[in-house]
């Protein structure tokens, strides 16, 4: 699914600029919730920008899918991210003067990948399934945090992408509220989405099935793991 080769990344500025990636080699298969860790400044978002298409490397290459992103120019890169990528922030990023049903239909009407009214249907759909249908038609001002990080979900697989990333998305929530947000990432990968996640929290690592540890903008290390916390197999609370 994801190939990276020799991918280098170098922001400009000071005395010779700050190198984020060095020499970054990673193969990931497709179907894997994948957990990116490391320190503050290791190169975990950075990794993630390139492979979603947010930002360019400097040099070196990156295949999604075989999707030659790095090589796309602006106009067919936001179109395949549109398409194929679902992004989940931490600040969660849902339009406040949009209902939380708008949001979730807001990238099918940017890709015009569903008329109106089946797009409704869809992301009512998608609500359903990440158990906020009851706040459709609500402003997210007035959904929890929990609440609204599950709409984001929902509106980041609006256009059924292969790829979903999310960037610290349990970083605004409280410990059991997170744990349901990554539950909900980990049923996603099952059902045979890739989910790459940056997260400086081990215990909700755990719930992935390959952890990718970096260090100085390097892969320090990475190893698989089936090994789930207890009641991994439990239904996901509301929250």
């Amino acid at each position: 699914m994801i190939q990276l080769s020799h991918l280098q990344k170098v922001y400009s500025g000071g005395q010779g600029g700050f190198r984020a990636l060095a020499d970054v080699d990673l193969t990931l298969p497709a179907g894997e919730f994948v957990a990116i860790v490391g320190k503050s400044g290791s190169g975990k978002s950075t990794l993630l920008n390139l492979v979603a298409g947010i930002d360019r490397p400097t040099s070196g290459t990156v295949h999604v899918a075989g999707t030659p992103v790095h090589a796309l120019g602006e106009s067919a890169l936001a179109a395949w991210r549109g398409r194929h990528v679902g992004v989940v922030f931490q600040s969660f990023q849902l339009l406040p003067t949009l209902t939380v049903l708008e949001n979730v239909m807001l990238p099918m009407d940017f890709c015009a990948t569903l008329p109106v009214a089946r797009a409704r249907v869809r992301a009512m759909e998608l609500l359903e399934e990440v158990g906020v249908a009851d706040q459709a038609p609500k402003l997210p001002s007035s959904l929890s945090g929990g609440q609204q990080q599950r709409a984001a979900i929902a509106r980041a697989l609006a256009n059924d992408p292969a790829l979903l990333v999310a960037d610290e998305p349990t970083g605004n929530l409280d410990s059991q509220t997170a744990e349901t947000v990554v539950r909900l990432l980990a049923d996603l990968a099952r059902q045979g989405k890739t989910v790459l996640m940056v997260t400086h929290e081990k215990d909700l690592s755990a719930w992935a099935d390959r952890i990718v540890t970096l260090a100085d903008g390097r892969v320090a290390g990475q190893r698989q793991t089936k090994n789930q916390p207890a009641g991994a197999a439990a239904e996901p609370s509301h929250a």
